[in-house]
């Protein structure tokens, strides 16, 4: 592994934006695709919590609702990555075709603000996950998580919102390299917690023994500083690993009490929702699911894989909210403190087919990123789409 530390001016002025971060101090929040065949078997959901466990405030409903109030964006190609932008405007990421497209809120207008040199999209890889700087407001800094030839990496580039057209993003400078790359499972979710640290879900690119491997990067959380230098707190000085034992993360998210929550594909039996904690073992490729096993993290919640392959999540109204590629469905699972307040409730079956990543935008208010280019098989044929929904 390789790493190129380069300096960025930090201000003091912090922005909430994709994973719905919260100004915090530099230690860890809570501190002391699939491809391939899914089983016949029934889905089988996280029990009600019997009581509470540290939450603070009002509990969600047990039951909720979601309202699709408009479409943002249509005829997107292949889009992954999304972050909002100060103004309310929107930036995504286009996998397959490289580029990232600025989004205006109000009339869905694309403009696309340049292509990021050096993705190698692939398979599952190409130009993944999205997230600004915590200080944007002042070095208007966006990150990216890409594959290239040889690796997955996290570059920053510097967006010239004022350049009226043509390529507005700097040059990539990048931040970390060295993560595994692969046909399958490259993760590429990434979001700055209320830490300020950058956090990045990586796969195992199928194969399984990196999982448990923390000498690899490869079926892990990571941690780092915004230069790309492992973060104070991490249960190693030296080392950005996080968590380990994960076969592909793609989905990050804090709640109300900045507890860190991770969706994770699974194989053939169970797909995951993990409450993460600082150097714990997610149990990959030697459980799968609740398994129960001495050593091993169970997860809070689980899913039969037909019915979810999780990609991004998204914290909002009490609720972890869970878009399913495969499963073609938006999954609620209502919070009590660190546990489930009732089973995982399914909304949008089928409607808008399989859906890749969800942000929440303040208060009832999500944003969610459809991915029906898998299906069709090339950009040219996509017209996937971003929905404003409001939900409870």
């Amino acid at each position: 592994m390789r790493r190129s530390a380069v300096t960025a001016v930090m201000a003091t002025s912090v922005l909430l934006f994709a994973a719905g971060c919260s100004s915090g101090s530099n230690d860890p929040p809570g501190s002391p695709e699939r491809r391939g065949p899914a089983s016949a078997s029934s889905a089988a959901q996280s029990p009600p919590s019997t009581g509470g466990s540290g939450g603070s405030g009002a509990l969600p409903p047990a039951k909720g609702s979601v309202t699709v109030a408009g479409e943002v964006a249509t005829g997107l190609a292949s889009p992954w990555g999304l972050a909002p932008l100060p103004d309310g405007d929107l930036l995504t990421t286009s996998r397959d075709e490289g580029t990232i497209t600025r989004i205006d809120a109000e009339s869905g207008r694309k403009t696309v603000i340049g292509s990021v040199s050096g993705v190698a999209p692939g398979g599952e890889g190409g130009l993944m996950g999205l997230a600004l700087s915590p200080s944007y407001a002042s070095d208007h800094m966006v990150y990216a998580y890409f594959t290239t030839e040889s690796d997955n990496r996290i570059a920053r580039m510097l967006y010239d919102e004022k350049k009226p057209t043509g390529q507005q993003l700097g040059a990539p400078d990048t931040v970390f390299r060295g993560i595994p790359k692969g046909f399958i499972h490259n993760g590429g979710r990434i979001a700055f917690g209320p830490d300020k640290m950058l956090y990045a879900g990586t796969g195992e690119t199928g194969d399984t023994g990196l999982a448990q491997d923390k000498k690899s990067l490869g079926g892990k959380i990571l941690r780092m500083t915004p230069d790309g230098e492992p973060a104070h707190g991490n249960p190693e000085a030296d080392s950005v690993v996080y968590s380990y034992g994960h076969r592909n993360v793609q989905g990050l998210a804090w709640d109300a009490e900045k507890r860190l929550w991770a969706a994770e594909f699974g194989q053939d039996t169970y797909d995951e929702l993990n409450l993460i904690e600082p150097g714990k073992n997610y149990g990959w490729p030697e459980a799968e699911g609740k398994a129960g096993k001495e050593g091993f993290v169970d997860p809070v919640a689980q899913w039969n894989t037909d019915e979810a392959s999780p990609s991004g999540i998204a914290w909002a109204e009490g609720s972890i909210w869970m878009a399913g590629l495969k499963g073609e469905r938006l999954w609620r699972i209502p919070l009590d403190g660190a546990e489930t307040l009732d089973h995982p409730q399914p909304f949008l079956e089928g409607d808008y087919g399989r859906l890749r990543t969800v942000v929440a935008a303040g208060g009832d208010k999500l944003w969610l990123v459809t991915s029906e280019t898998d299906r069709r098989g090339s950009p040219e044929e996509g017209d996937d789409r971003i929905l404003d929904l409001r939900v409870k």
